[in-house]
């Protein structure tokens, strides 16, 4: 009878274990590293704007580009791409958001209320964006800067504090599952260039040099219908050929609800190559996280895809990212 009632334990556990996971979409096609490397080199912006660099592909929001998407504002109505902070462990969300009250109004002789924040950003659950000195391949950073400059008190070159002044520029909204005819992907779905040419056509929009591309694949209207899951596990996002699209339409930022990257990852031994050639190869800030569902309504109610895009990342000297929230305005 205990072995019996054992078993029956370890065959409910084991259920639930696999009803907390995604089915994943099959048929992503291979990539393989020496591909991966080739790519790495070809779509490299290493030296394009001087040896020393900072900006990476920030430098393509010109002037120019800012005063063009000026005028996109017609109805002046703002849409937030944040999702809000989360506050409790789950399983898309290792890290969340430590919120104390110091003070509150509770047993308060003083007049003012205070919070205490305390949150590491970087991950699958809290919309930020990511310094293009997130991430390193072979030890380097965009522009051939070391890995090693990146040290316990901050990074040294290419942090956040580049793009204090603030991001503003055109919007491009992709919304996948629009294009699909479905209100979300499912994890594991990739997203190859044919989608992202078929969405421009779609859309009579084609994405022009200093533009963000905001990339959604539905995972916070999944999460809603369905439940949290380990998105690290299991995410839709961009084929690692699409860095190549992206490169040749002169994107300047990349964002999706996610991560960009496809989950699992096409390339072996690259955990998450559309990050590496992105930020490593291209110097592309990524918004990693963002809640695109608002602004998918809102485009749909005007049949108008592109916007004006405002992000003030934090001032963190040395920072790899910043916690931040979007702000599309049509």
């Amino acid at each position: 009878m205990i072995r019996i009632s054992m078993l029956l334990l370890a065959l409910v556990a084991s259920a639930v274990l696999l009803l907390s996971q995604p089915a994943l979409a099959q048929d992503i096609e291979p990539v393989s590293k020496a591909q991966f490397d080739e790519w790495m080199h070809d779509l490299s912006n290493w030296g394009r704007w001087g040896d020393d660099d900072q900006l990476g592909t920030l430098n393509l929001i010109t002037p120019d580009v800012r005063k063009r998407a000026a005028g996109l504002v017609e109805d002046g109505v703002p849409v937030s791409l944040a999702h809000n902070l989360i506050k409790t462990r789950q399983p898309d969300v290792s890290s969340p958001l430590s919120h104390t009250m110091r003070p509150s109004g509770v047993n308060n002789p003083g007049v003012f209320a205070g919070d205490q924040l305390q949150i590491y950003f970087h991950g699958y659950a809290h919309t930020h964006m990511d310094a293009v000195c997130h991430m390193f391949v072979d030890g380097k950073l965009y522009n051939g800067y070391e890995q090693s400059s990146v040290a316990e008190d901050g990074a040294e070159h290419l942090s956040i504090i580049e793009a204090k002044k603030g991001i503003f520029t055109r919007g491009v909204l992709f919304d996948i599952p629009s294009l699909k005819g479905v209100p979300y992907l499912e994890p594991g779905a990739a997203i190859y260039p044919a989608d992202l040419d078929a969405w421009e056509k779609k859309i009579g929009i084609k994405v022009e040099p200093g533009d963000v591309v905001l990339i959604r694949t539905g995972r916070w209207a999944r999460r809603a219908d369905k439940r949290p899951w380990n998105v690290a596990m299991g995410s839709a996002g961009l084929h690692s050929s699409c860095a190549k699209w992206l490169k040749d339409r002169g994107a300047a930022v990349l964002g999706s609800d996610v991560a960009s990257d496809i989950l699992p990852s096409p390339v072996e031994g690259i955990s998450h190559p559309i990050h590496a050639l992105v930020l490593v190869a291209m110097g592309m800030p990524i918004f990693d996280n963002c809640d695109l569902l608002e602004l998918s309504k809102e485009a749909k109610k005007r049949g108008r895809w592109h916007f004006l895009l405002t992000v003030a990342p934090l001032a963190v000297e040395g920072g790899t990212g910043s916690p931040t929230n979007p702000i599309a305005i049509f």
